[in-house]
Formats: C-alpha cells, sequence, structure tokens
C-alpha cells in the first residue's frame, strides 16, 4: 500500500510529543487525524499541516475538493463513546486508520502516600486504560486489511519506578509496556506491529511544568548533557511506522540520552 494512502491517528496531539509525531507523520505523506481534548490546539495545528477533509482543491476527488490531509477532532481520551465519535468522523472522511500512536498522558506529581484515589483513577485511565480503548477499536480493521501499525508512547519512568512525574505515572506507564506485548502477539501474525516508546525527560509544555529546578536535575543526570528533543522521539516513531519497521514487534524501544542502558 502506498505511503499516501495511510491514515494515522495520534493522541495527545496538540501540543509537545504528540504535536511532532503528528507533524512529522504529516510530512511523509500519510492523512494525520490530530485528536485531543484542546480542540483549539489541533485546530491551530491541523491548519498549519493541510487543509481538512472537503476543504481545499486539488486531487482526490470528480468534483475538484481534495480529501483533506490533516483533521482535528476535539475529545477526551477518557471518554470512550466521544472517542468512538472522533473515529467515526476519521472514517467517514478518510477510513479507519491504518496507524494508530497513543501518546496522550496526563501526569500529576506527589507522593504515594498522599495520592487520592480518584486521582489515582484518572492517571490509570488517561495513561492506560486510553491505550486499551484506542487499540480495541482501531486494531480489528488493521487486522482485517493485513497491515497497520500501534506505537504506544511508554516512559522511563514506567521501566525505572520515577516518581518525578507521579508514582501513579510510573505505574501506568509500566501497564502500556505488558500491554503492548499483549496485544504485539495477538496482532502480529495479521501484518500489525504494536511497539512502545519510552522517552526520558523530552522539552515539552509537560515537563516545563514540574518546575525550572526539577527539570535541571533531571537534566544534569543525563550522559548525553541535555534533554531530548520531541522531533527526536517522532523520528522514532516515523521508523516504527514505516514498511522498514514491519518486524519489529513487542519490543520497547529506548529514547533517553543513556540514563537507563540495557
Amino acid at each position: 500500500m502506498p505511503t499516501d494512502t495511510r491514515v494515522a491517528l495520534v493522541t495527545g496531539a496538540g501540543r509537545g510529543i504528540g504535536a511532532a509525531i503528528a507533524a512529522r507523520l504529516h510530512a511523509r505523506g500519510h492523512r494525520v487525524a490530530l485528536l485531543d481534548r484542546d480542540g483549539d490546539a489541533v485546530t491551530e495545528l491541523s491548519a498549519t499541516l493541510g487543509p481538512g477533509p472537503g476543504t481545499g482543491s486539488g486531487a482526490g476527488s470528480d468534483t475538484g475538493t481534495a480529501p483533506g490531509t490533516a483533521l482535528p477532532l476535539r475529545a477526551d481520551v477518557d471518554d470512550t463513546e466521544a472517542v468512538r465519535a472522533a473515529l467515526r468522523e476519521v472514517t467517514d472522511a478518510w477510513h479507519a486508520p491504518d496507524i494508530l500512536v497513543n501518546n496522550a498522558a496526563r501526569t500529576a506529581p506527589g507522593s504515594v502516600w498522599d495520592i487520592g484515589l480518584e486521582e489515582w483513577d484518572a492517571v490509570m485511565t488517561t495513561n492506560l486504560r486510553s491505550v486499551l480503548t484506542l487499540t480495541r477499536l482501531c486494531a480489528p480493521a488493521m487486522r482485517d486489511r493485513g497491515w497497520g501499525r500501534v506505537v504506544n508512547l511508554a516512559s522511563l519512568a514506567g521501566q525505572q519506578g520515577g516518581t518525578l512525574a507521579g508514582p501513579h505515572y510510573s505505574a501506568a506507564k509500566a501497564g502500556v509496556l505488558v500491554l503492548t506485548k499483549v496485544f504485539a502477539r495477538e496482532l502480529a501474525a495479521h501484518g500489525v506491529t504494536v511497539n512502545a516508546v519510552a522517552p526520558a525527560a523530552v522539552q515539552t509544555p509537560a515537563v516545563a511544568e514540574l518546575g525550572a529546578s526539577e527539570v535541571s536535575e533531571v537534566a544534569r543526570g543525563i550522559p548525553v548533557g541535555r534533554m531530548g528533543r520531541p522531533s527526536e522521539v517522532a523520528a522514532l516513531v516515523d521508523f516504527l511506522v514505516s514498511e522498514e519497521g514491519g518486524y519489529v514487534t513487542g519490543a520497547t524501544l529506548d529514547i533517553n540520552g543513556g540514563i537507563h542502558m540495557r
């Protein structure tokens, strides 16, 4: 299947790593659906990437209207019905996604002794349950077509039990690593790969919100001497969703500046 026929869905695409991934995949020729609870952010980003479905002119329609290359979707991954509606919008515009990038995340710094159970459940829902929900909704169509790519954004915190972004965040990201393997085994025989990417500290708005002193302390401990860039994470995701990435599945790829070597 030619690259320009791929449809990619990126969650948490409004800023940071998600926005960088969406822009990278769009630059590769994919049609990209950008899902975020911040509708204004994805609308602004999609406008810089290309026309929405049915807007613009060019090839792809007998009427002269283009099918579009970027589609903003306002939805919270915590809301399964809203996600279902967003996926119907993607399918109506193009077709069910060939590529799913589960990037949406929520951090909540604090002590493991002080976390309220409601907050625990909320962080788990955003960071872990959404991966289950989106993959179960998107993967069947990939399986039926015999081609698909799922990439889950994990974290160094999920490998080492870090608490900078919250103990519940770390626990959820550890769950993402296991769920990645579960789906990879289920889908491998059907041409669908499922992998995780585990960044360490990356220069994003979410990391900046943790505070300058905390961020500086983390950066000092990274062997390469700096924090990562969203574009570097996006490049790794770009490989995993490509044809050349088809022999990689069930893997967790580290991108952490050498802070965690194995």
